[in-house]
């Protein structure tokens, strides 16, 4: 199963350099305090995509490297069922706009990599918006596996202020969402 996961993700880092953005460029958030992001985050959306097929109970653990700059990337999903099989891959994320820090490059077998750019951010850090600057990619994270449907609603605003299609998004089964 790891060697699926690993196939999905060359694929994603390799494809997702060779598309052109369509619309005006993505806007990535001011500011990002990478300790602040550390920590888990769960999955409430997704454009949907060949290497998370599958996965449900989606969630996303960041722990900061030494230099701040870096962050260790661990993603676990359960298989078909929230008690399906648990699979997970572990990675690291750089970043590569240190103005902003929300611009990173995410490896999780070299030498491929994927953009992860954080394009909303909640005032707490309650929430978080990733996608691809090509808008192939899209997330929506949480500090918890529920979102308040009011958040999501204001969520998917932002969304399509920046040229991507909510319509899009599939939601993502959690444990006691």
């Amino acid at each position: 199963m790891r060697t699926i996961v690993v196939a999905a993700l060359m694929i994603l880092s390799g494809c997702a350099w060779f598309e052109r953005p369509t619309g005006p460029p993505v806007r990535v958030v001011p500011g990002v305090d990478i300790s602040r992001y550390a920590g888990t985050w769960y999955e409430i959306a997704k454009y949907p995509n060949r290497f998370q097929k599958g996965c449900v109970a989606t969630s996303a653990t960041y722990t900061v490297l030494p230099g701040g700059k870096a962050v260790e990337v661990v993603n676990r999903c359960r298989s078909g069922s929230l008690d399906g099989p648990e699979r997970s891959i572990k990675g690291k994320a750089r970043v590569v706009d240190e103005e902003t820090n929300a611009r990173l490059k995410v490896t999780f077998f070299w030498p491929f990599s994927g953009d992860y750019w954080i394009i909303d951010l909640g005032p707490e850090y309650e929430y978080a918006v990733v996608a691809s600057p090509n808008r192939k990619y899209l997330w929506i994270l949480s500090r918890t596996p529920r979102m308040d449907g009011t958040v999501y609603e204001r969520i998917l605003e932002g969304v399509r202020a920046q040229h991507f299609d909510p319509s899009r998004l599939e939601r993502t089964p959690q444990p006691g969402a």
